[in-house]
């Protein structure tokens, strides 16, 4: 069975991105939900993912509204796929009017 793990940047301060609240569904279901510490990280949202199709919600809202900063986004969804047992890494790299993310290692 598979884990999942997140680590989150703030492309415009140049730093981790610390307590933004973040979710795992998987369709409607919640598996995990953690919030980002000091280094923007989440280690394991939950463990023994089966193959299927999953959905990480980040509320970046709130983030930026506490440094006082305009933004788009009030949430950042990524869903994704699991298809081989192993460690699934999804970071995403944020900034007040974009964001982006790969499957990292």
């Amino acid at each position: 069975m598979s884990t999942i793990g997140t680590h989150v940047l703030d492309a415009v301060a140049g730093a981790p991105a610390a307590g933004i609240e973040v979710v795992l569904y998987r369709d409607t279901e919640v598996l995990g939900s953690g919030t980002t510490d000091d280094d923007g990280r989440i280690a394991s949202l939950a463990v023994a993912l089966p193959p299927g199709t999953y959905r990480l919600v980040f509320d970046t809202g709130p983030y930026f509204a506490g440094r006082r900063v305009e933004s788009f986004y009030p949430e950042v969804a990524i869903t994704f796929v699991v298809i081989e047992e192993r460690h699934y890494h999804v970071p995403l790299l944020l900034s007040p009017f974009a964001f982006s993310t790969y499957r990292g290692s």
